[in-house]
């Protein structure tokens, strides 16, 4: 909680945690929409999914050249400058006229939240670097609230019953205050770091721990896309509730984020990955239960066992013998970012094809494997 009051407290860490929250409000009301935007163009689940491909296909061909985009513009600047091109793409994916128009604007989304999220990841460690100070796990909890405000903007599907409408309000809100805080970090530069490349010999002692890591994200990505749709099409909640399973999620997931770093100096990362997973095992069941209830009961319990699993990976990986802390840490989160963007699109083909139950029970089924993953973890620990 230290590192959380120190961003509230003061604006040079602010500001750039704002741009974690912006991120998630951005991403989270398209994701509220999703079904809105399904039933307007008159698409399938299947053909959903594809277009959500383009998403992620925006992001990964970014990835390429976002570093060296962050190093020529500086960091700040290209933080910045990132904000400024979320603002304007997150609006057309709801006012797209047709199907193709949908895939070329979440590509271009996609591919300036993949800007953002390099930079403002960077201009952290940058900053961390410069004061001596670490708010890296805050900032990240600072993502997760942005999906909470993001979801509690559901309630707002009603009254306003427009989502172009509700997107550009949330687009200048957010912008007005990026703009705000922007003075703080825009001038923080970093020098061009050269890395060396994976390599092979260390495939084999993250092996495992990048399969957690694409089950988990994987996971993640499902329900930021495919909650709403299941609780609309399965369990039959009213139209404010629809919304509501993205936001249980995003709350007891930000609420772990804040709370995961005492609980596991208890009881350890092994331990606790176990702890994470079984409780998500738990939510997945609630889920598959279909009444609306306790469906976002499950999808609450999904969020809190997920949201200590992740940083617990990085810490392991980080850790193990022979192998650079960077290059673990590096190999679980793209991983990870790996599952949190196929899984979606080839879970959507498969609701399409059978029904959303049996997406989230291969769902149920991966957070097994995590918790029987944890055993061997504790031996290879031992």
């Amino acid at each position: 909680m230290k590192s959380l009051r120190l961003i509230l407290s003061n604006p040079r860490y602010f500001g750039p945690a704002w741009v974690f929250a912006s991120l998630n409000i951005w991403f989270g009301t398209w994701a509220i929409y999703i079904p809105a935007v399904k039933d307007r163009l008159g698409i399938d689940k299947a053909e959903l999914g594809f277009a959500i491909f383009f998403l992620s296909l925006g992001i990964f061909t970014i990835f390429p050249v976002a570093a060296r985009i962050v190093n020529r513009l500086g960091v700040g600047r290209a933080t910045w400058y990132g904000v400024i091109l979320c603002s304007i793409f997150a609006i057309f994916p709801l006012i797209a006229p047709n199907y193709y128009t949908l895939m070329a604007a979440l590509f271009f989304f996609g591919a300036t939240n993949g800007l953002t999220d390099i930079a403002m990841n960077t201009l952290v460690t940058e900053i961390e670097k410069e004061d001596g100070a670490k708010f890296m796990s805050a900032a990240h909890g600072f993502f997760s609230l942005g999906g909470v405000l993001a979801g509690l903007g559901s309630f707002l599907i009603g009254p306003l019953g427009n989502p172009a409408l509700h997107m550009l309000g949330v687009i200048v809100v957010v912008f007005l205050i990026n703009l705000r805080f922007r003075s703080f970090y825009f001038s923080v530069t970093a020098a061009p770091v050269e890395k060396e490349g994976f390599s092979l010999k260390l495939f084999r002692p993250l092996f495992l721990l990048g399969i957690v890591s694409f089950i988990v994200m994987g996971g993640e990505g499902a329900i930021v896309d495919w909650s709403g749709l299941y609780l609309k099409e399965i369990s039959k909640a009213p139209e404010f509730l629809i919304g509501a399973g993205f936001l249980a999620f995003s709350v007891t997931m930000t609420l772990g984020r804040f709370l995961g770093d005492g609980i596991s100096a208890r009881i350890g990362s092994v331990k606790i990955v176990a702890l994470g997973s079984l409780i998500a095992v738990l939510g997945y069941v609630c889920v598959l239960q279909a009444g609306t209830y306790i469906t976002l009961l499950g999808f609450a319990l999904i969020g809190l066992g997920f949201s200590v699993i992740i940083p617990e990976l990085f810490r392991i990986g980080g850790n193990i013998k022979g192998v650079e802390s960077s290059q673990g840490v590096a190999f679980i989160a793209g991983t990870g970012y790996s599952g949190f963007l196929m899984a979606p699109p080839v879970l959507g083909y498969l609701g399409e094809q059978f029904s959303l139950k049996t997406t989230f029970t291969i769902l149920l089924a991966g957070a097994i494997l995590v918790l029987c993953s944890t055993l061997i973890l504790r031996r290879r620990q031992k």
